[in-house]
């Protein structure tokens, strides 16, 4: 089958945290959300899926695969609930039906937007884990995308809640987790495995929040092996 692979990275990230995966599976595309870093934010998770709705009509694209990170996969958990009819599978990596943030994280986000030190010393732990081949690239991506974005979009994974709905998502799903995720633990990929109909899981082992970027071997195995279950 000839599927359109289309990655949606996690909050105040672009498109080359799914350089891993666009270079592992011929023809697939990472998107660059508004404002990440060219343009404006949108302020909500719908907003966000309406940008992308128009993207892959403009594109003109035919049995797309969304695969969303974080709040990629809110986007695309959403997309599938309003827009089932037109994409032909989910891959919702290290996300949830509902995303609450942390005030104590929201707080610490909005401290960095204004001290640039604090800023490059997270992005340096955040990506430390992180296969090293893509390790600077995406720092650097990171870095002109900015944190006032990364803020942005937390808040509208904050008010991100699809709990009484994800179950009427009727689209061959495939949900993934790394089994130390702590922001979006394996208790989230149960519960999405659990109410999406014949949705499967794969957990990680030793893999965190970015799993996509930590053990991408693994996570890429994973996607093509459910890709072949769609024939």
């Amino acid at each position: 089958m000839s599927v359109k692979l289309l990655f949606i990275p996690g909050a105040g990230c672009g498109k080359q945290a799914g350089r891993c995966q666009t270079e592992y599976f011929n023809g697939s595309e990472a998107v660059a959300l508004p404002g990440h870093p060219e343009g404006r934010p949108c302020s909500s998770i719908d907003g966000y899926v309406e940008w992308l709705r128009g993207y892959i009509h403009q594109q003109q694209y035919q049995d797309v695969v969304l695969v969303g990170h974080s709040m990629g996969g809110a986007v695309a958990q959403l997309y599938g609930l309003k827009y089932g009819d037109e994409v032909k599978a989910l891959v919702l990596i290290g996300t949830g039906a509902r995303l609450r943030v942390l005030p104590d994280w929201l707080k610490a986000v909005e401290e960095m937007v204004t001290d640039e030190a604090t800023w490059i010393k997270y992005l340096a732990e955040r990506y430390r884990s992180t296969v090293p081949e893509i390790r600077q690239i995406v720092i650097e991506e990171r870095m002109r995308i900015g944190p006032a974005v990364m803020l942005n979009d937390l808040l509208c994974c904050d008010k991100f809640d699809i709990m009484d709905r994800v179950h009427t998502i009727k689209l061959p799903t495939l949900v993934i987790c790394g089994s130390d995720d702590e922001r979006a633990p394996v208790k989230y990929t149960h519960y999405l495995a659990s109410k999406i109909d014949d949705a499967s899981e794969v957990i990680v082992n030793g893999a965190g929040h970015w799993v996509q970027t930590q053990k991408p071997e693994q996570v890429n195995q994973a996607i093509g092996s459910f890709l072949v279950s769609l024939d």
